[in-house]
C-alpha cells in the first residue's frame, strides 16, 4: 500500500471506532504527545490522556445515538515521513434540548511516520464562524 492508501485507511478505521465507541481503536494510532483544537472546551488538548478526555465529553453527548460521524470527503498529501489529511465531517449530537442534530465540521490530521507507521500527532475541529 503506498502512504495514501494507509493513511486513508487509518483514518477510516477512526472513523469507524469512533461509531462504535471502541476507545482502544480510537487511540491506537495517535501520538503521546498528540496536540488536539476542538470545537467544545477545552480548546487545546495535550498528550493522549487529554485527548481521550475529549471522547468522554463526546460520548456523553452522543450516548444513545446510532453511529453518525462521518468523513465526508477526505483529501491526503503525503510524501514519505509527513502528511496530512483534511475533511469536511458531519456528527450526530443532542441539543441543549435534548433535540438531534447535525454538526457540520472540519477536520485538518496531521501525520508523521514513526516506526514505519503513520502516527497521528495533530489534531483540528472547526466549525465555520456564523455571523
Amino acid at each position: 500500500m503506498n502512504n495514501e492508501s494507509q493513511i486513508r485507511t487509518l483514518i477510516e478505521n477512526w472513523e469507524k471506532a469512533v461509531n462504535r465507541k471502541d476507545m482502544d481503536a480510537i487511540l491506537a494510532h495517535h501520538s503521546a504527545d498528540i496536540v488536539m483544537y476542538d470545537v467544545p472546551e477545552p480548546f487545546q488538548s495535550v498528550g493522549i490522556e487529554a485527548y481521550r478526555k475529549t471522547w468522554d465529553l463526546f460520548f456523553g453527548c452522543n450516548k444513545d445515538l446510532a453511529s453518525g460521524f462521518k468523513v465526508l470527503d477526505l483529501h491526503i498529501m503525503a510524501d514519505e515521513n509527513v502528511a496530512f489529511c483534511f475533511s469536511p465531517m458531519k456528527c450526530k449530537n443532542l441539543d441543549k434540548n435534548g433535540e438531534v442534530e447535525e454538526l457540520d465540521f472540519r477536520l485538518t490530521v496531521g501525520l508523521k511516520k514513526i516506526n514505519n507507521q503513520w502516527t497521528i500527532i495533530h489534531e483540528h475541529h472547526s466549525v465555520p464562524a456564523k455571523d
